[in-house]
């Protein structure tokens, strides 16, 4: 394990002592407040010397347990850190539990300066690829003029892409077929899902334009393929690469969501419905905070926010309130869905594939609506959120939309 991956663990240790330090004070000074509360004001002295000491007695552990935990990763770094061995991120299992602590976590792991903190990057066989000429040219050795641009979901990597079928059958990767069937070139990201969704959605963007100044032969049609907060951030990203004035959007011939959150999460809306519930209460405030800690992206899944403006000026905690703004579709593209629900239609319209119901999925809701043509999408029954990544039926359907060209505007 590399020094800095020592130091990082280390720091990870200390703040998750921090958060069930604070869990733990949190829910004491709760109760106590409601035993003193129901004795009266005849309980204040007492009251005043029991929160001067228990306050001064956490503060204490707090800081003895982070000291500890950050001498200790020093130390190891130090005698037992070796930087010419392979990063842990080299493994998948690892990789994958990374990825989700940077999804429930990331926000705080970017501010801390945590090694372990992702960011956006393109990746080709499990490594991270320079964005220079020469890493471009020695990771896409047969670039075509026709790139598909994979955004994975939350609490994953590009490695969700090669999920065998759940029916045990042999298909590989969309990127794969895609690229035999139709010449496009994959092109696989990973990054960090705890992050804002507009703010995945920038760096994608300046991440697309420097590859396409980048490609080895010009590039003639862009394809964006997302799963689930992927697609969200894909549609993020073509917002702001037009605000900015980028080249690559006009580019963009097809952008699909596969089971994406337009109209938000269910899970997500009944966290922030129990957080709030639990924070009226001085003996669950402790809870309320814990849950409250959940990351800034994993808090735009709420409504599906895709912009700055959707977040930026307001408390993230608020009681199931829906500010998003809509964002308008690229002209030269066609946007397309696939939405899937686990059950028959009854069941499978109040419980979708198990994290995003249909209608989220297709953007049609009560008082917004995300303008996905019919045509151009795919509901499916019978499957789960991630099924999706890898399903024949949706694998047809991705050839013929990404097959079929569009017409001419005007």
């Amino acid at each position: 394990m590399r020094e800095h991956e020592i130091r990082s663990l280390a720091d990870l240790a200390g703040e998750g002592t921090r958060v069930l330090t604070t869990l733990v004070r949190d829910t004491h000074s709760g109760i106590a407040r409601r035993v003193f509360g129901a004795v009266g004001p005849v309980s204040k002295p007492v009251e005043v010397i029991h929160n001067t000491t228990a306050a001064a007695t956490y503060h204490a552990v707090d800081r003895a347990l982070r000291g500890a935990l950050r001498g200790a990763g020093h130390l190891f770094a130090e005698t037992r850190g070796d930087d010419d061995s392979d990063s842990v991120e080299a493994h998948p299992r690892v990789a994958g539990f990374i990825a989700a602590l940077n999804g429930i976590y990331g926000d705080e792991l970017t501010q801390r300066g945590n090694g372990f903190a992702l960011t956006m990057q393109v990746r080709h066989h499990g490594r991270p690829v320079a964005l220079d000429a020469d890493g471009v040219a020695a990771a896409f050795p047969h670039a075509t003029g026709r790139v598909a641009v994979f955004v994975h979901g939350w609490c994953m990597t590009e490695r969700s892409w090669s999920r065998p079928p759940r029916d045990g059958g042999v298909e590989g990767p969309y990127g794969a077929r895609l690229q035999a069937d139709l010449g496009f070139t994959p092109v696989y990201l990973r990054y960090n899902t705890g992050l804002h969704i507009s703010d995945n959605g920038k760096a994608l963007a300046g991440l697309i334009d420097r590859l396409r100044a980048l490609w080895p032969v010009p590039v003639e049609e862009i394809a964006l393929v997302g799963h689930s907060m992927g697609g969200l951030v894909a549609r993020s990203a073509c917002h702001y690469g037009t605000e900015h004035r980028h080249r690559w959007p006009d580019a963009v011939r097809h952008v699909v969501c596969l089971g994406s959150p337009h109209l938000g999460a269910d899970l997500e809306k009944g966290v922030n419905a129990a957080s709030w519930a639990l924070a009226r209460l001085p003996e669950t405030e402790g809870l309320a905070w814990f849950l409250n800690a959940r990351s800034s992206g994993t808090k735009d899944l709420r409504y599906g926010a895709l912009l700055d403006e959707d977040w930026s000026e307001c408390d993230p905690d608020e009681f199931l309130r829906d500010r998003c703004h809509e964002v308008p579709f690229l002209p030269g593209a066609v946007y397309h869905f696939v939405a899937s629900s686990a059950g028959p239609r009854a069941v499978g319209a109040i419980l979708g594939d198990r994290l995003v119901r249909p209608t989220s999925a297709s953007g049609v809701g009560r008082s917004r609506r995300v303008p996905f043509e019919p045509d151009h999408g795919l509901t499916l029954t019978g499957l789960h959120h991630f099924d999706l990544l890898n399903h024949a039926a949706v694998y047809d359907k991705l050839r013929h939309w990404l097959g079929t060209e569009r017409e001419p505007l005007g």
